[in-house]
C-alpha cells in the first residue's frame, strides 16, 4: 500500500532529511527477537530510491530507529562481521577492567549528509553495539543498540535482504531538468522530465486544438531514441528530402514548465 511519508511514522523525517519528500512503499520486512528486544528491518522505496528502516522495540515498548541506504546497509553488514569477530575474541566481561567510556571498538560510516557511529560497548548489563545516526544540518541523533550476541543474526538478516534487493540505492540524486517545448505549425510539443518509484522518465506531449496525446519514455532508452532520431535526420539530409521550410517549425520556445517528481505521472514501461 502506498502512503505519504510521515503519516503514522513519528521519525519519518529522519529519512526525509536526506532524500526529499514523496510516496513510500514497503517492499519487504524481517523481524528479529534478540534477548528482550525486537528489531524490524523494513525495505522501503520512495521516488528517491530504496532504503532500510531499522526499528528497535525495547521490553518497555520504547521505539528507536535509524535509516540506511542500501549501499550503507551493505557497508554496515560488513562491519557487523568484523565486530562479531572482535567480540568472539574477547574473554568474559571483567567488571574490574571496563574502559572508562565503555567503548571496546568503534567505526564510522559516512553517506552524503549522514554519519553513522558504530560503537561496541560494555556496561554492567553486558556488551552491545550502539548504532547512532546524525545529519550534517543538525537535528536530533537517532540510535539503536544491538545486543552483542545478536550481531551475527542481525548481519544474516541484512544479507538476506541485500541479496534480494541489491546494494544500489536507485533513484536520481540531482535536480531534474526544466521542461521545454517547441511549436511546429499548429502543434506544440512539450518535453517534461519526471520521476516516480520506477525511476526518471520523459513525457512527450503533442498538443493542438481539441487534441492532446502523450508518450512516456524511461530514461534508460533516451540514448537509443536519440540515436534513431539522428539516423533519420542524417538520412533525410543525404537524400535531400528534409522538407524543412521556413514555416514548418519555429525556433524553440524558452522553458516554461518545470520538471516534476511525482508518482502521479505515468510510470515508465
Amino acid at each position: 500500500m502506498w502512503r505519504k511519508e510521515g503519516e503514522g511514522d513519528d521519525d519519518a523525517n529522519a529519512w526525509l532529511w536526506g532524500l526529499g519528500q514523496g510516496e513510500e512503499q514497503e517492499l519487504a520486512s524481517k523481524m528479529l527477537q534478540i534477548q528482550s528486544k525486537r528489531f524490524y528491518l523494513d525495505v522501503k522505496e520512495n521516488p528517491r530510491g530504496k532504503f532500510i528502516k531499522v526499528a528497535e522495540i525495547g521490553a518497555d515498548g520504547r521505539r528507536s530507529q535509524v535509516y540506511l541506504a542500501l549501499s550503507t546497509a551493505a557497508e554496515f553488514r560488513d562491519h557487523l562481521s568484523s565486530f562479531s569477530d572482535y567480540y568472539a575474541s574477547l574473554g568474559p566481561p571483567n567488571p574490574e577492567n571496563v574502559p572508562e567510556d565503555g567503548k571496546l571498538k568503534s567505526e564510522v560510516m559516512v553517506k552524503t549528509n549522514r554519519r553513522y557511529y558504530l560503537d561496541l560497548k560494555e556496561n554492567t548489563r553486558g556488551r552491545f553495539l550502539r548504532v547512532s545516526q546524525t545529519i550534517s544540518r543538525g537535528g536530533p541523533r537517532s540510535q539503536i543498540a544491538i545486543p552483542a550476541q545478536g550481531m551475527i543474526e542481525f548481519r544474516d538478516a541484512l544479507t538476506d535482504l541485500l541479496e534480494e534487493f541489491g546494494t544500489d540505492d536507485g533513484g536520481f540524486r540531482g535536480e531534474l531538468p526544466e521542461g521545454r517545448h517547441i511549436r511546429v505549425d499548429n502543434k506544440i510539443f512539450y518535453f517534461d522530465i519526471g520521476q516516480n518509484n520506477r525511476g526518471v522518465f520523459m513525457r512527450v506531449s503533442e498538443v493542438k486544438t481539441n487534441f492532446r496525446n502523450a508518450i512516456t519514455i524511461p530514461e534508460k532508452s533516451w540514448s537509443r531514441f536519440r540515436d534513431i532520431f539522428a539516423e533519420y535526420v542524417d538520412k533525410m539530409k543525404e537524400d535531400g528530402k528534409s522538407g524543412a521550410g521556413p514555416s514548418s517549425a519555429t525556433s524553440e520556445i524558452p522553458p516554461t514548465s518545470t520538471a516534476t517528481s511525482s508518482s502521479e505521472r505515468d510510470p515508465p514501461k
